[in-house]
């Protein structure tokens, strides 16, 4: 399927949170002129003694929700006439039938938080998972997102230097392009900072050399989509301390947030980096998690 027929997926459980990730995926699918597939899973689950009274056929219950789904789509629909609005009801875990949606999605978008099995302590835990495997980005959108308030619209991308950081910039620069946004790249740096000048690594410990090393870094980051995408602004936050509190702080008045699913320094064993995770923990913007 090419990128121009890809549909914008959207996982919908019926929550808050899902409800402000379909108006985000439809706002998205409109601009993209692609079709929009809502898609919602759920699982059966099995009682050893169910109550009298309390037992609900399968068929019966896969036609109720088709049903909610259909009028949900219907709904949209009528608001966006234009708008190709697709369902899909799926049986089954949430986590891999979402991930298997995203090989033909142009991206999948989900609620940081849902009902039943969209849900986890703090973050639903199947965003973790999707944005760990997915095929294509996933944006996460809180449920209490809100249209911002200032006249610059801003797009918030994390720059550590590595493959996945390169991939969530040019991410960046699209999305800034399609919304007519200027793009905030930030760069969290410590002291000691690895450095691999001269063919071998190394440290270096000057604050104001590591301030230096960090600067070439971020240029030649996004030397190339700024040269794709020439009209775009472009603002550089150089932070010293946590990346994730250094994005957090930068996307408090963001459109969106970009993070690779994991940067430098991550644990081999640990799929979705460290930093991807707090920011999907605490952004009140929707985040873009790239792969």
């Amino acid at each position: 399927m090419s990128s121009q027929t890809a549909p914008v997926v959207v996982g919908y459980d019926g929550s808050q949170a899902s409800s402000a990730a379909i108006t985000w995926a439809t706002t998205e699918a409109m601009r993209e002129h692609t079709p929009l597939r809502i898609v919602e899973v759920f699982e059966l689950v099995v009682v050893d003694r169910p109550s009298p009274g309390k037992v609900v056929p399968l068929a019966a219950l896969r036609a109720v929700r088709e049903r909610g789904l259909e009028a949900l789509a219907e709904s949209v629909r009528l608001r966006h006439p234009d708008l190709h609005v697709e369902t899909l009801l799926l049986e089954g875990s949430p986590s891999p039938a979402l991930i298997e949606e995203t090989a033909q999605a142009r991206m999948l978008v989900l609620g940081s938080r849902g009902l039943g099995g969209f849900t986890g302590m703090i973050l639903g835990s199947v965003a973790v998972q999707v944005s760990a495997h997915a095929h294509c980005p996933v944006v996460v959108v809180p449920p209490d997102t809100l249209p911002t308030l200032h006249n610059r619209r801003r797009v918030v991308v994390g720059v550590d230097g590595s493959k996945l950081s390169a991939k969530a910039i040019d991410f960046a620069f699209e999305q800034a392009e399609a919304i007519g946004a200027r793009v905030v790249a930030v760069h969290a740096w410590n002291s000691p900072f690895s450095t691999y000048e001269n063919g071998r690594g190394e440290l270096l410990f000057d604050n104001e050399q590591v301030r230096k090393a960090s600067e070439v870094l971020v240029a030649e980051a996004l030397s190339g989509p700024r040269a794709d995408h020439p009209d775009i602004e472009v603002d550089i936050d150089l932070i010293p301390g946590q990346p994730a509190r250094a994005l957090l702080h930068a996307g408090e008045a963001a459109d969106l947030m970009v993070v690779g699913s994991r940067g430098r320094g991550g644990f081999t064993g640990l799929l979705l980096g460290s930093t991807s995770q707090q920011v999907l923990h605490h952004a009140r913007c929707p985040v873009a998690v790239v792969r």
